[in-house]
């Protein structure tokens, strides 16, 4: 199983992950939305949005710098195992919390607010769920994480996630005597991407940056007119 979990899963999932999106992106668009329920009822919603996106973001990018960022780079930085330990856990921490906060007013919101909950679809709360246990379970990992100050611990996960990357072999068993904690939360983390593409998550994927170097105005109807093919 724990070659199974940690050296064949991450590739089913990855790959369900990118080819799944793809095939929704071409096949039904008009689904591939964030179905935002701000309309239906603001009240709690911006706080508990922002907490939870910022927090989420900020952990998203301290894992994908954390684990993929070769070992040899933070060793010529000067950066110690220890003390990327320490920042990730203080790091960590922060940004999960605030997450966990943000998306526990959002599951209550969509729980017991009966109009948001009359348009929630069982994906909807059920991908909510499962990202507040990961959440719960990330924040439980810290616990661990104090008990290894020295980043010992770290670096297998930073080798695990590397290998499979960069389809080495042995990834599964780098990790194979580390924490349970650590276990669930990679096999859960994994779960999420397995559902990704059949959930609203799929709108992390169509963040408007485009709007940052867009003209200030949008041109709705074009003034041109199509000159007539003449009949044949």
């Amino acid at each position: 199983m724990n070659t199974f979990l940690f050296g064949i899963y991450p590739y089913i999932a990855i790959t369900v992950l990118i080819i799944g999106s793809i095939a929704r992106y071409e096949r039904d668009p008009f689904t591939w939305k964030s179905g935002s329920s701000q309309l239906l009822r603001r009240k709690h919603f911006i706080i508990g949005s922002v907490l939870f996106h910022v927090g989420v973001l900020i952990i998203l990018g301290g894992h994908i710098v954390g684990l993929l960022t070769p070992i040899a780079i933070f060793d010529a930085l000067g950066i110690s195992h220890g003390a990327k330990q320490i920042l990730a856990v203080a790091a960590g921490g922060v940004a999960g919390v605030m997450a966990l906060v943000g998306g526990t007013i959002l599951l209550l919101r969509r729980l017991n607010d009966p109009r948001v909950a009359a348009s929630s679809t069982f994906a909807d709360t059920g991908i909510l769920v499962l990202l507040m246990l990961q959440l719960v379970l990330g924040l439980g990992t810290i616990f661990v994480s104090l008990q290894h100050l020295d980043g010992h611990e770290m670096t297998k996960f930073m080798g695990w996630a590397q290998r499979i990357l960069t389809f080495r072999g042995g990834a599964a068993e780098l990790i194979a005597d580390t924490s349970l904690i650590f276990k669930l939360h990679i096999t859960l983390g994994l779960t999420i991407f397995l559902l990704f593409p059949f959930t609203r998550l799929v709108h992390m994927f169509s963040a408007p940056v485009r709007y940052l170097w867009r003209p200030g105005y949008q041109i709705v109807r074009t003034r041109k007119r199509i000159a007539k093919q003449p009949a044949e």
